[in-house]
């Protein structure tokens, strides 16, 4: 076996040697006569006739070819490196990462084998690890420089993930695996939440108001005793039970409130198993952001911000195995409230000014991630509170007098209690026919000018043949809400 050295040829110097041959070759006739003659074709050969090999690191293939080498070319034996042992057979060694291209050729020079090396990190304990993790699923792996690359299909999104993430760890950064696994038949889920809140307020003020003018000889005593009620802020009602005596008047200000507030939030989304999906149904208002003033006419501008507020739902689901859905869920019920409420003074003039009031916005908020089964139902977030305030203000002294003390004292008392509910249930849900979908305007339409004008309904009233009509039906039992 006669040595095979490595022979770096370039197209263009093996172009310039056979123009320079057929140059000198031509007849000298060949011009006068107009004829050309016929160069020889010269072979170029190229990435297009050679065979793809991925290669692993310090991994080697063993090449049979068709002939005898005579010559081998290695691009970069810095990538990949060839060992010739007989005629026929050769090994390709991988070195380093990296991309490289081998050719054998005959003692004729004619092209044997071409072949694209594509050296990359072993990837067999990779493959091994997965087809041990997920035997049923076929996962192919494959190099791309010094990244890795998953493909194949699987039948939900927590094989995809639990693939990724196995291969992330053993490949030790999780950012040079790409995860080109596909689903098949992804599954659709529909969240539906409740958030349900009840909040009872009540508030009691007792006080009494003193002023007059009591004279004796050359003195005057002004009395002026006004409550502030400061726990709540501000009086209930500014009117009052008053009486006057020898010039003092007294007004009683005694004010009980007690309400009660229902908040009921009820949005549905559905989603692909593996996306997110969001919901809002609610507004936005405009918020001051700063000023924007010009240099020149020394005029000033507000900048405007909008702020949202509403029903909001953001939720990411994904089925597991056995119809299990893990959700992250942030689910939010906004609304804007006087409470906290910011007013800014603004000058618009040397003798006007201008006031604005920016609400504040009242959150009930919660966002966690849950697994459970379709059709289940879960309570997400609870919350009860309760918030009792009390405040007693009067004059010194007079204040602590038994019965008559009333007169110089004011009471402001306040409770509150929430009690607040949020409930995700999840469905795994697939397309219908439209027919079977209802909207809520189906069977409305507006009543006529006479039946508005004389019987004040707003919509006419349809039955359905064959069906009783509900409002002849007589119900028996307690019906309505009872509030304690």
């Amino acid at each position: 076996m006669t040595r095979v050295t490595t022979i770096v040829r370039t197209a263009a110097s093996a172009a310039l040697i056979v123009m320079a041959t057929l140059g000198s070759s031509a007849p000298a006739g060949a011009a006068d006569t107009g004829e050309r003659l016929a160069a020889p074709a010269v072979q170029i050969y190229g990435d297009k006739s050679a065979q793809f090999v991925p290669l692993g690191v310090s991994k080697s293939i063993v090449i049979d070819l068709p002939g005898d080498i005579k010559d081998v070319l290695v691009a970069d034996p810095k990538i990949a490196n060839a060992v010739v042992r007989t005629s026929r057979r050769a090994y390709i060694i991988g070195v380093a990462v990296g991309q490289t291209n081998v050719y054998f050729f005959d003692a004729e020079g004619k092209q044997l084998m071409a072949f694209d090396i594509a050296v990359t990190r072993d990837l067999n304990g990779i493959r091994a690890a997965l087809k041990r993790s997920l035997p049923e699923v076929e996962i192919h792996v494959e190099g791309l420089a010094d990244g890795i690359m998953l493909s194949g299909s699987v039948a939900s999104q927590s094989e995809s993930q639990r693939a990724f993430d196995l291969a992330a760890r053993l490949a030790g950064d999780g950012s040079r695996v790409v995860n080109g696994i596909s689903v098949r038949g992804r599954d659709q889920v529909m969240l539906k939440v409740t958030v349900a809140e009840v909040q009872r307020e009540v508030i009691k003020q007792l006080g009494i108001d003193l002023s007059g003018t009591v004279n004796s000889g050359n003195s005057v005593v002004n009395l002026t005793n006004v409550n502030p009620f400061p726990v709540l802020g501000s009086a209930l009602n500014s009117n009052g039970i008053s009486a006057s005596y020898r010039g003092v008047t007294a007004t009683l200000r005694a004010m009980e409130r007690a309400g009660v507030i229902r908040t009921l939030a009820e949005p549905n989304l559905t989603a692909i198993s593996g996306e997110s999906a969001n919901f809002l149904a609610g507004g936005e208002f405009p918020i001051p952001a700063g000023f924007t003033c010009d240099p020149t006419t020394r005029n000033c501008q507000t900048q405007i911000q909008f702020k949202k507020f509403g029903v909001g739902l953001n939720f990411t689901p994904v089925v597991l195995a056995e119809g299990r859905i893990s959700l992250k869920v942030l689910t939010e019920v906004s609304e804007l409230s006087n409470d906290n409420a910011l007013t800014l003074t603004q000058a618009i003039s040397a003798t006007q000014n201008t006031t604005l009031t920016i609400p504040s916005i009242k959150t009930r908020r919660a966002e966690t991630t849950v697994a459970i089964p379709s059709g289940g139902s879960l309570a997400m977030a609870g919350m009860i509170q309760e918030q009792t305030k009390q405040q007693l203000n009067g004059l010194p002294g007079l204040m602590n007098i038994p019965v008559l003390g009333a007169l110089f004292k004011s009471r402001d008392f306040i409770n509150r209690q929430t009690e607040l509910v949020v409930m995700v249930t999840p469905y795994i849900v697939r397309s219908v026919a439209q027919k079977d979908l209802s909207k809520p305007d189906d069977g409305y339409a507006d009543a006529s000018d006479a039946s508005t004008s004389l019987l004040g309904r707003f919509n006419r009233l349809y039955g359905t043949p064959g069906q009783d009509n509900p409002r002849e039906k007589s119900y028996r039992g307690n019906v309505g809400f009872f509030l304690d």
